[in-house]
């Protein structure tokens, strides 16, 4: 052990000097590197986690359980917006609420529309074409809202452009897995036989996917009843082309489906998570899809 000289402790200190804002600079620099992102969707929360890894930091907005065809920001809500550096959301519509956001935040240009770029099928709805909001019950649209995403993050966040690719790049294989194992899923099933009620007008896409028609007892929107007359049709249709399962949906009003299985005796199946994800079992998307299609396979069998 050597005692320093007055003169090496005069560098030391120096230079210590010297190093301690560069080391602040360095460590804002590096908390600053962290993306802050906003989610209006359980989804875009989600796929946000496994395109962002530990660069970013996600705070959701629409959490699980909430409904979001009637989901009202709060002002605590448009506060997490405004200091955001980026705003998921999955478009079509869903969030009615949006423009109020993008005036709060001055614009939208850090809003990132997950759905943009994603063919829209239509539904009726209050006599009027409008556009199904619920296209990540597809997976290969969830595979164009990955690259959509990892893009928008490597331009908010260049310096960690490589790590958004690569995570990308692995969640895209697990959708890979995920398609293949609903497809034998769903093989399971005769064609015949994939004839869909759920409580309301989400699952287009999957219907789409994999062969389904889907008989609602509510249109696109959760809030509407479905009139005695439609009940009706429903209740013979079930009836004609005997069908064994209903599915209720984890945030709908069950007494209309449950109304319809009395009248038919057919059964209530698992519950269903068509607008967002759940608890536990359906806590990611990839969980959810599997859920939602052994649900429906074994119940319909």
């Amino acid at each position: 052990f050597q005692t320093a000289s007055g003169s090496e402790i005069m560098i030391s200190m120096k230079f210590a000097t010297y190093l301690a804002p560069v080391l602040i600079v360095m460590s804002t620099a590096s908390l600053r590197a962290d993306l802050s992102v906003a989610s209006l969707s359980t989804i875009a929360t989600d796929l946000a986690r496994n395109v962002g890894g530990d660069h970013v930091r996600v705070k959701p907005i629409i959490r699980v359980g909430m409904n979001p065809h009637d989901f009202e920001p709060t002002p605590g809500d448009v506060k997490k917006v405004v200091d955001a550096d980026l705003v998921l959301f999955t478009g079509k519509g869903i969030e009615g609420y949006l423009t109020k956001l993008e005036d709060a935040a001055g614009g939208a240009s850090k809003f990132v529309d997950l759905g943009r770029d994603i063919p829209s099928l239509t539904m009726t709805e209050d006599g009027k074409k409008v556009e199904d909001p619920h296209w990540w019950h597809s997976v290969e649209n969830m595979k164009r809202a990955t690259r959509i995403l990892a893009d928008s993050f490597a331009k908010a966040d260049p310096g960690h452009a490589a790590d958004y690719a690569r995570n990308s790049g692995i969640y895209l294989e697990s959708l890979n897995e995920l398609e293949r194992w609903i497809r034998v899923k769903v093989a399971e099933l005769p064609r015949n036989k994939r004839k869909l009620v759920t409580s309301h007008d989400a699952l287009q896409y999957l219907a789409r996917d994999y062969g389904f028609t889907i008989y609602p007892v509510k249109g696109v929107s959760t809030g509407e009843e479905p009139s005695s007359r439609h009940v009706r049709e429903l209740v013979g249709l079930i009836r004609s082309e005997g069908v064994k399962s209903l599915f209720l949906e984890n945030i709908e009003n069950p007494r209309a489906i449950r109304q319809i299985s009395e009248e038919t005796g057919a059964l209530s199946g698992a519950t269903l998570y068509a607008d967002g994800l759940g608890e536990t079992k359906a806590d990611t998307y990839d969980a959810m899809m599997r859920h939602n299609v052994k649900a429906i396979v074994d119940g319909l069998k």
